[in-house]
């Protein structure tokens, strides 16, 4: 780090975005546009605001094409840097390839808009005393289906019609401490459910950090058109 010792955040920038093909043949998700910038510009102009000074990028699918981007990027309060992973590690294992791992630092996935405070979350985490702190949002999935319920016998004793079932669901971005890693294998792919498992499994503090303000994933073709419309919408939401 070579700008003090400020907050910490870890960009996860390596997926294939496989289901926004075929924009992501060429083009990293993390740097699909969303109005004026690409979706990781406005990740990186939230976090520069919001105080964090060291940036790592973990970036994996046409690596060369995000490194390019940041070489032309203009954010003087942050120091940024990339690691690369030459095989698929999942969303936790290229953890392992950061040097330099905060004692608390703060995960996202290079995809997502939302207005977050990245701050307070931190500040809750650290408060409860967590190992880690996961950010959820409050969805509800309508099931297009009449569901029936039968007991053990297989009678029927309840039928609801198309009922609409509430989730918290994790909104991709965490806060982590650095002692996670005892739960990470080393050059092994490991993804944030099997860290979950594991953590819940071996009794550690994991908590959430509800957020009802605007959250989406721009992963998918509809929620990506989404994203277009509404960032012009909420502009000042995003970027302040």
């Amino acid at each position: 780090m070579t700008k003090g010792a400020g907050l910490q955040a870890v960009i996860l920038a390596g997926g294939k975005g496989r289901r926004l093909l075929p924009y992501t043949t060429v083009l990293p998700k993390p740097l699909m546009p969303v109005g004026d910038y690409p979706i990781l510009e406005v990740i990186l102009r939230q976090l520069e605001r919001a105080g964090f000074s060291d940036v790592v990028i973990c970036t994996g699918h046409l690596h060369e094409i995000i490194r390019a981007y940041l070489a032309q990027s203009h954010h003087p309060g942050l120091d940024l840097r990339c690691t690369h992973e030459e095989e698929p590690l999942g969303t936790i294992g290229p953890l392992r390839l950061i040097g330099g791992l905060a004692d608390t630092f703060l995960v996202m996935n290079g995809d997502i808009l939302t207005d977050l405070d990245y701050r307070r979350l931190l500040a809750a985490h650290r408060e409860k005393g967590a190992m880690a702190t996961i950010a959820t949002y409050h969805r509800e999935v309508k099931v297009d289906f009449g569901v029936l319920e039968p007991d053990p016998s297989g009678r029927i004793r309840a039928f609801r019609e198309k009922p609409t079932y509430p989730f918290e669901v994790s909104m991709g971005v965490y806060a982590f401490e650095k002692e996670i890693l005892r739960f990470v294998p080393e050059g092994k792919a490991f993804g944030f459910d099997e860290l979950m498992l594991a953590m819940i499994a071996g009794d550690a503090p994991v908590y959430s950090f509800p957020h009802g303000g605007y959250w989406l994933d721009i992963g998918r073709p509809d929620d990506y058109e989404r994203s277009i419309v509404e960032f012009e919408r909420y502009r000042d939401l995003f970027l302040g």
